[in-house]
């Protein structure tokens, strides 16, 4: 009974938080993986910040590293589901680098794998991944060398297979 009446005084956010601390603790109690774990999951894939663009869908993006990171951020956002939450393990399974061009519309023009541990599943999901966000937002044109701005970046793979873009990437985690 006491319980309860501790439950109608409390403050709404920590009901909130008892209810979710109840799930989630009792989630871990089934073999399959909780509703609770992939909720948790899919909440920390909408964190992901937007990307900022004008109207005619240009970045807002001043420098070459400002559009990097913002194509990291609309690559994390295309490919959520392939996006690994919270920080990479402390050994990663590969790390793939690609540099690609982007032209002044936002088409990926060209990719190429640039450095590669040869792990053949991870090289196509980072390629697949830049694929399936094109078109990009429009780089500002004064970011453009030849009608194209060209961009170097590096995909971290978790042993599941998911993986972070650098640019935006969690600290990895600690070995010890």
């Amino acid at each position: 009974m006491k319980i309860f009446s501790v439950i109608r005084t409390a403050p709404r956010c920590l009901l909130t938080s008892f209810a979710t601390l109840c799930v989630l603790g009792l989630g871990g109690c089934s073999s399959a993986p909780s509703s609770a774990t992939s909720a948790a999951a899919a909440l920390s894939n909408t964190d992901i910040d937007r990307v900022e663009t004008t109207a005619d869908a240009t970045s807002t993006s001043r420098t070459p590293e400002e559009y990097k990171h913002d194509l990291a951020l609309r690559i994390s956002q295309v490919n959520s589901t392939k996006v690994y939450p919270g920080n990479p393990q402390p050994l990663l399974r590969a790390v793939i680098v690609l540099k690609f061009a982007v032209d002044g519309r936002g088409r990926l023009m060209r990719s190429d794998i640039v450095r590669t541990n040869h792990d053949s599943e991870a090289e196509a999901t980072a390629m697949a991944s830049l694929r399936n966000t094109a078109p990009f937002p429009k780089p500002a044109a004064s970011l453009l060398r030849n009608g194209r701005i060209e961009v170097t970046e590096t995909w971290l793979f978790n042993n599941d297979g998911r993986f972070q873009i650098r640019s935006v990437a969690q600290p990895q985690l600690d070995s010890r």
